[in-house]
């Protein structure tokens, strides 16, 4: 870059922010992104590395103060790769996310609109999940920024008290029983991270991430961490001898107590494993799916289709303001939670599969399946290629796209537009406040449609749903006889007409709530409209017909 040499130091006014949390300046009209810059702030900045098209550098003198400027309050910062943030104040922060979300969807998706941001309660201990890498001389901490080397920090703010005091006791472990901790240079050692989940009530899992199948001394290891946090249930050894940066390898044994932990998460049970996702923020995750209900507009009539399902939380919410939701997820460990989950929740209009996202859509589209909403949650990449396109040819009213990534979001967005999907609506979520990471959840919308026409295309009895899923939801059920018989039936009459069948019903479901309850029963006609769905989903035998 010409005219910026390293080490130089120049006068600039800071105007904003990049995606990383440094300060954005211009020198001769060139970028210099600022380490320890805010926005508003006049400074002295040293140039620390010039490249082609911009510059870093680092603040070396304050000259005219930014209101948001605060006093770091954790002895690890900056030092410490995990927050980004802690020099400035949270409604500082939380401007700076939102205008994020805007630059990206304006610069790389091509729409203009203003977005909301929902801020966090508690902006330090709200993560649920930490993962301490352990250094070559025992320490448990996070890594320093761009780099593996490790920063001791195990009195992290983010974290739980009980995943710091875990850390602690796994720490005094290594040093008082001689145990080696991993390097990654040499591939020896054997404690590679320490991972600590927490549920709402401060019950603990421990997972122990090993370069080899055991621990020196596992139980008293175990009771050492026991006695350090009386919350933890359960000690997992995870075995993972690979050359990775992958945290888990795929065995697992159990050292001590539980290998499952359950937490609360709008109102659900969720049972979790080591290696299940789910967001580490609750609180958020709670106001990240309330907003995706909102947007989706759901009136209690309409079929959802939800891909990247994941363990099936999401699903979960939607599915009680929903008449049907079918969730899609690749990774068949999460299906099998989700199934999980959904069963000891008794939540009975939902249905999951495993399979490719894109896959799964374009199967869908050629079934003629035409739900009216499709959810989308993806990985950071965003959407592969072509999925757009599928979930376009199914026709769905509303796209509601979840995202942890605003450039692959803003990326997407454009894809759908070309698909004749417009953004209508789009609010940011901090989900983790003090680092640079936000959640985003948009609305995408094809206009005014024809809902008579997309109830008269929507043919259930033209399905092939074989390897999909195993029987109906009572949505389902619903729709079917709705559509072949023109006969509402309740969810009442199709569990009794369960019972009657011998098909599984859940324990409680539609029992009178008090011992003299008139119970109305399934007149005949709509018993027999039942009996002919439970069999078009191969629910039950045509021979069993009474």
């Amino acid at each position: 870059m010409a005219g910026l040499l390293k080490n130089q130091v120049h006068t600039v006014t800071i105007t904003g922010y990049s995606a990383e949390g440094l300060g954005v300046a211009r020198i001769d009209g060139q970028v210099v992104f600022v380490h320890g810059g805010i926005r508003g702030e006049v400074c002295t900045v040293r140039i620390l590395k010039v490249l082609k098209q911009l510059a870093f550098g680092r603040v070396e003198e304050i000259l005219e103060e930014s209101p948001a400027r605060r006093a770091p309050d954790c002895p690890h910062f900056p030092a410490c790769g995990g927050c980004a943030l802690r020099h400035i104040s949270y409604a500082e922060e939380l401007d700076a996310k939102r205008q994020w979300v805007e630059d990206a969807l304006r610069r790389v998706g091509g729409v203009e609109t203003e977005v909301g941001i929902l801020g966090a309660d508690a902006v330090d201990g709200y993560r649920n999940k930490a993962i301490f890498p352990v250094s070559p001389a025992g320490q448990a901490g996070f890594y320093r920024a761009r780099s593996h080397d490790v920063i001791p920090a195990v009195d992290c703010c983010l974290q739980t008290s009980q995943a710091n005091a875990v850390a602690q006791a796994v720490e005094a472990y290594l040093r008082e029983e001689g145990v080696p901790a991993y390097d990654e240079r040499s591939g020896q050692g054997l404690l590679r991270h320490i991972y600590v989940r927490t549920s709402q009530a401060g019950r603990t899992l421990v997972c122990l991430a090993v370069n080899g199948a055991s621990l020196p001394r596992e139980a008293a290891l175990a009771e050492r961490i026991r006695r350090a946090c009386p919350q933890v249930i359960g000690v997992v050894l995870n075995t993972n001898t690979r050359d990775t940066n992958v945290v888990l390898g795929d065995a697992y044994r159990t050292i001590w107590g539980e290998d499952t932990l359950t937490d609360t998460l709008c109102g659900l049970s969720v049972r979790l494993s080591v290696p299940s996702f789910y967001q580490v923020n609750r609180a958020q995750a709670e106001r990240l799916y309330q907003k995706a209900v909102e947007f989706a507009g759901l009136t209690g009539c309409e079929t959802v289709l939800e891909l990247y399902c994941g363990a099936g939380t999401i699903t979960m919410v939607m599915a009680r303001h929903a008449a049907r939701v079918i969730g899609a997820e690749i990774v068949p460990e999460a299906v099998e939670n989700a199934q999980a989950n959904a069963r000891a929740n008794g939540v009975e209009n939902v249905s999951f599969l495993t399979g490719d996202a894109g896959a799964v859509a374009a199967k869908f589209a050629a079934e003629h399946l035409q739900p009216d909403v499709v959810v989308v949650d993806p990985p950071r990449k965003g959407l592969e290629d072509g999925v757009a396109t599928s979930i376009a040819a199914m026709g769905p009213e509303r796209v509601v796209y979840v995202s942890c990534n605003p450039g692959t979001l803003a990326r997407d967005v454009k894809r759908f537009r070309g698909e004749g999907y417009s953004l209508v609506r789009a609010a940011a979520v901090d989900m983790f406040p003090r680092t640079v990471h936000v959640e985003t959840v948009v609305l995408l919308s094809k206009g005014e449609i024809d809902s008579q026409k997309v109830r008269v295309e929507f043919s259930l009895e033209d399905m092939d749903m074989s390897g999909f899923q195993k029987g109906a939801t009572y949505g389902q059920i619903k729709a079917y006889v709705l559509e072949k018989f023109g006969l509402k039936v309740s969810s009442l009459y199709i569990s009794q007409v369960k019972r009657k069948c011998g098909l599984e019903v859940g324990e409680n479901y539609n029992q009178p709530k008090s011992e003299n309850a008139k119970v109305p029963t399934c007149p005949p006609e709509k018993e027999k409209a039942i009996r002919a769905a439970l069999e078009h989903f191969q629910m039950l035998e045509g021979g069993d017909r009474q």
